[in-house]
């Protein structure tokens, strides 16, 4: 099985001003063909830099995927930057250069003399054809090391990974088999806690386990190797079962299954409609909670009633008269109130809920990054609702 390492280009992600998502989006496609990715690096647009770590590559990686710098820019420098590295030069293109000249020409443009530029590429490439954008890719071998070069556009990007770059793959290295994940969320329980659970998991090569944490809210991946999906999904399904039976009522979901979703299926079975309080969040506790109530399962839509915001934070006294007041105006079965009161060493979050069945008022301290609490507060605020 070939492995591949991802190089993203651009100095505006390496300093943080754009967020890379392309190599999340060839990660996944990478790991769907069954291809295992071992590294991913962004560099900056320098050209020496980039041949350093396509060199770098080359000695662990089968395929070296970049993004980036294909403009017709001075500071698009990937063309040039594989050529160091393979140490070779770059030579003119004219069919690339006529492809470029009619893609500005069904917009109504004409190209500037600096996108000839991008009719360049690295002595013996393989020249890819961009029919959703100006810049064309191109894929360089070495022995049986290839390092494709694409655009940093996500759309061109995407485009040309799935309808030319993963064909030339399988074709080149004829590998065959997949690589599947699933991931099992856990709420109201911490990392550790689950680690000491499953260390046994954790320690497989075949499916792999491994631990994902967030604020409040720790994720499960289950990652398996096979020749086809269902032999795929018989290993992870073996796992699954045993992290549901250890983990029990931890588990609230899996893959796309979200928090706010379970907590409205849990009030949905005892037929209550729920009303939210919330200071300190944001709001975000009544846009998940209105996302969830806009689920493809029309019988949740009911559910939730609306919620407001506080402007300032109440103390739980305060809360619980909010709340109270709040649920009898909505004629709602619950409510529950959130609100996060700050101090300088931690945080407190203040709870209220009431329900048919009485009120309850709680405290929770939380002692992470002060940037985290709010969204503490609500993953734990729907685990709340979610075990009425």
């Amino acid at each position: 099985m070939p492995t591949a390492e991802i190089i993203t280009i651009g100095t505006e992600i390496l300093l943080g001003e754009i967020v890379d998502t392309n190599a999340r989006f060839i990660a996944r496609q990478l790991r769907d063909a069954g291809i295992d990715l071992y590294r991913k690096t962004t560099v900056g647009d320098n050209a020496t830099r980039i041949a350093t770590a396509i060199q770098q590559a080359m000695e662990s990686s089968d395929i070296i995927i970049t993004t980036g710098g294909l403009g017709p820019t001075i500071d698009d420098p990937t063309r040039e930057a594989v050529a160091l590295a393979l140490e070779t030069e770059t030579e003119y293109r004219p069919e690339l250069w006529e492809q470029i000249k009619a893609r500005f020409e069904r917009f109504g443009r004409i190209p500037t003399g600096n996108n000839k530029r991008q009719a360049y590429v690295p002595i013996g490439a393989i020249a890819v054809e961009n029919p959703v954008g100006t810049a064309p890719a191109f894929i360089s071998e070495r022995d049986m090391c290839s390092i494709i070069a694409l655009p940093g556009v996500p759309r061109e990007m995407e485009y040309l990974l799935m309808n030319t770059v993963l064909p030339y793959l399988k074709e080149r290295y004829s590998f065959t088999g997949i690589i599947k994940a699933r991931i099992i969320h856990t709420a109201g329980i911490g990392e550790s806690q689950i680690d000491e659970m499953i260390t046994d998991l954790e320690t497989l090569h075949n499916p792999t386990v491994g631990l994902a944490a967030h604020s409040g809210q720790v994720d499960v991946r289950i990652t398996a190797k096979a020749d086809t999906e269902p032999e795929a999904d018989v290993l992870i399904k073996e796992i699954e079962i045993q992290l549901r039976r250890r983990l029990g009522d931890w588990i609230y979901g899996a893959d796309e299954e979200t928090l706010e979703k379970a907590a409205l299926q849990a009030l949905q079975k005892k037929g209550w409609r729920l009303t939210v309080v919330e200071a300190g969040l944001g709001g975000e506790l009544i846009r998940r909670l209105a996302s969830g109530s806009e689920d493809s399962d029309p019988s949740l839509n009911n559910i939730f009633l609306g919620g407001e915001v506080l402007a300032d934070a109440p103390d739980s006294d305060e809360l619980m008269s909010f709340v109270s007041a709040y649920r009898q105006t909505h004629k709602a079965e619950v409510c529950l109130g959130v609100a996060i009161q700050r101090g300088r060493e931690k945080q407190n979050v203040h709870m209220v809920l009431i329900t048919p069945e009485g009120a309850q008022k709680f405290s929770r301290p939380y002692g992470g990054p002060p940037g985290n609490t709010p969204r503490w507060a609500l993953h734990h605020s729907l685990d709340v609702i979610r075990n009425l």
